[in-house]
């Protein structure tokens, strides 16, 4: 009988070695997302994270996420160093608009076959998305799935858990009409839409490299999303904000709605904004603009209702914590919940 081969874990496409080395390279990036409620080190089954002290009716928030079809330009442009701030942004932004603190972070990374140096930067990233928002990496898990993908490729998924007193959840039930609609300016596309942008440059592709704005249109279509937590979490100490959405798929018309109570609507005026050239290239390529109002940010990446009375004052507060936000609209009565756009 011919002796059985001596199969390995390595020689099936999985390299444990490449794991260890990559845990230990990671280290200190995690190592200053850390904060004082954690418990325990990097490398076990479960992370361990106390309830912070001083909440009396203490309500967790949950969100998760990925970066969708960007991951796939990130690929094509060696750009990995972003895209981990990228999967935490579209975790926290959904957990602040509860009004809730993040407190930590739990990322899942999988590839065909594990690239030590790129997963590094990859998850380097995720550590600075995390410090951008005060939320301590908690975990993650790094796969190999030989066969799953094509090999250069992985994929990202994330997980967030924020805190809010319950009394102070933000769930938009107070907004009235008249109230003030304030605008966060985005970073770019954000994390959406992608499908759309790489059908759009599948058609021109030397669009990639030329300038769109100041510098070349793939610069800034992979900027990475912009985190809002810090600066929202200061303004909801100093202002009673009464509705927040995260402007993600879906685009301004679908997602303002979701935070408005029944019978009300929003008006905007699109010229009370700034718009990044990703947006006019789009438009130019033939995209039209209730198209790209129902897909992406257009430059708006997050919004805040408050009355008109403190809506000067919260625009202040968000420009001195560095956010540029402007007055962009109103709440009108619509009982179809409509977003017009002037």
């Amino acid at each position: 009988m011919a002796p059985s081969p001596n199969f390995t874990y390595k020689d099936a496409g999985v390299d444990i070695d490449a794991g260890d080395e990559l845990v230990e390279r990671i280290k200190a990036p995690v190592k200053r997302t850390l904060r004082p409620e954690v418990l325990g080190g990097l490398g076990g089954f479960g992370g361990l994270f106390r309830v912070p002290a001083g909440y009396r009716e203490p309500v967790l928030v949950a969100g998760t996420d990925g970066v969708g079809t960007k991951l796939k330009l990130a690929i094509e442009h060696d750009a990995h160093d972003g895209i981990g701030i990228d999967l935490v942004a579209m975790c926290v932004n959904d957990v602040i608009v509860q009004g809730a603190e993040p407190l930590f972070f739990l990322d899942y990374y999988v590839t065909p076959r594990l690239d030590v140096d790129i997963a590094e930067r990859v998850i380097s990233g995720v550590a600075r998305g995390c410090e951008i928002a005060g939320a301590a990496l908690l975990g993650g898990e790094t796969a190999e799935h030989p066969g799953m993908h094509k090999q250069g490729e992985y994929d990202l998924a994330g997980f967030c858990v924020g805190i809010v007193e319950r009394e102070r959840i933000v769930d938009g039930s107070g907004i009235t009409a008249g109230d003030s609609v304030i605008g966060l300016a985005s970073s770019g596309a954000h994390s959406n839409g992608f499908s759309l942008i790489r059908r759009v440059l599948e058609s021109r592709p030397d669009d990639a490299a030329e300038p769109c704005g100041d510098r070349p249109l793939i610069e800034q279509l992979l900027e990475p999303t912009r985190i809002y937590v810090r600066p929202l979490l200061s303004l909801l100490g100093r202002v009673n904000v009464k509705g927040l959405a995260h402007i993600t798929g879906g685009g301004l018309l679908e997602n303002i709605p979701r935070v408005l109570p029944e019978g009300l609507g929003v008006r905007l005026d699109a010229s009370s904004w700034a718009w990044p050239p990703v947006f006019g290239w789009l438009e130019r390529c033939g995209v039209s603009r209730r198209e790209l109002y129902r897909t992406f940010n257009c430059g708006v990446g997050m919004i805040a209702v408050v009355a008109p009375s403190e809506a000067e004052g919260a625009i202040d507060h968000l420009r001195e914590a560095g956010e540029h936000a402007c007055l962009i609209g109103e709440v009108v009565v619509d009982p179809d919940r409509r977003v017009e756009i002037r």
